[in-house]
C-alpha cells in the first residue's frame, strides 16, 4: 500500500470565505501514484472546514447567510463563553461544527472519484492569519 501527505497553506484575509481547493487535491491525487484507494482532505485547524459541494456562487451565499444566522459573530463574551477566554471566534467553531472537519472521497484509476457537480472545498470562518490543510491518499 502507498501512502503520501501534502499540505495546502491557506491564508484567507476574510473573516468567513469558501474556497475551492478541488485542483490542489487532484494534483495531489497525481502526484501519489495512487491508482485505487482513498483521499482524505482535512482541516486542521478548529474554526475551518473542508466540505463537498457544487461551486455555485448563489449557494455559497446562501451558506454564509444561513451559518451567520446560525452562529452570528459576535466578539463579546455574552453570546459565546468561548469569547470570556480572550478569543472573539467562538461563532467560527460552531459553523465549522456544522460544515465538518473533513471529507473522504474515493480514487479510482488515478482520479478522485466524483458525483455530478461536486468540487471540494476550504471554509474558513476565522480568516486572517495562516493555516493548514491537509491531503492523505492512501491506496494501490
Amino acid at each position: 500500500m502507498r501512502s503520501y501527505t501534502k499540505y495546502l497553506a491557506m491564508t484567507v484575509p476574510a473573516r468567513m470565505e469558501f474556497v475551492n481547493i478541488t485542483a490542489e487535491v487532484e494534483k495531489a491525487v497525481g502526484q501519489s501514484g495512487v491508482r485505487e484507494g482513498l483521499c482524505l482532505v482535512n482541516a486542521m485547524h478548529i474554526t475551518a472546514s473542508v466540505f463537498i459541494n457544487d461551486d455555485e456562487p448563489g449557494l455559497h451565499e446562501d451558506y454564509k447567510r444561513w451559518l451567520e444566522w446560525l452562529a452570528p459573530f459576535d466578539p463579546s463574551p455574552e453570546r459565546y463563553h468561548h469569547n470570556r477566554s480572550g478569543e472573539d471566534n467562538g461563532d467560527a467553531h460552531h459553523k465549522r461544527q456544522v460544515m465538518g472537519r473533513e471529507v473522504v472521497v474515493a480514487v479510482t484509476d488515478g482520479k478522485l472519484d466524483f458525483g455530478p457537480w461536486e468540487q471540494i472545498f476550504y471554509g474558513e470562518f476565522d480568516g486572517r492569519r495562516p493555516k493548514r490543510v491537509l491531503i492523505k491518499v492512501i491506496g494501490e
